[in-house]
């Protein structure tokens, strides 16, 4: 039996994080229906303090989510907050497959705040290894 993947990254900001990551990658944030979510708070199904307004609208406060606009059976990707920073390398990371445009980029997510940790090769394999806004690593392949 084959099952389906989410992954889930812990963060202190999922919004900003889900919005930085679907530029990123070219997916799209997962749209959040504030009407629904202000019904629920009305008729005491959920909280206030559980929600937040982002560029906007109404949000789940403790996360965020993206997908692939051409893969919309595929993975997600669930930013969801933590109280706790980040203190250490990850244990898992993204890779992001951009071939031969790995410097340009690298160049352009440095813009975007992003930063380069180190760059790598192994045979004939090369790669970027970045942190993102909020320190997560991930590769540029």
């Amino acid at each position: 039996m084959a099952y389906d993947v989410q992954v889930t990254i812990d963060c202190a900001q999922p919004h900003e994080q889900a919005k930085w990551w679907a530029e990123t990658l070219g997916w799209q944030v997962e749209p959040t229906d504030g009407n629904f979510i202000r019904g629920l708070v009305e008729k005491g199904h959920a909280r206030e303090e559980d929600t937040v307004v982002f560029e906007g609208n109404l949000v789940w406060k403790i996360g965020a989510a993206i997908a692939n606009p051409d893969n919309p059976d595929g993975p997600r990707i669930l930013f969801q907050s933590v109280p706790e920073p980040k203190t250490v390398k990850n244990r898992q990371h993204l890779d992001v497959r951009v071939g031969d445009d790995r410097e340009a980029v690298a160049e352009k997510l440095g813009a975007r705040g992003a930063r380069i940790l180190h760059r790598g090769s192994q045979g004939p394999f090369d790669w970027i290894t970045m942190a993102d806004p909020e320190g997560n690593e991930f590769c540029l392949t």
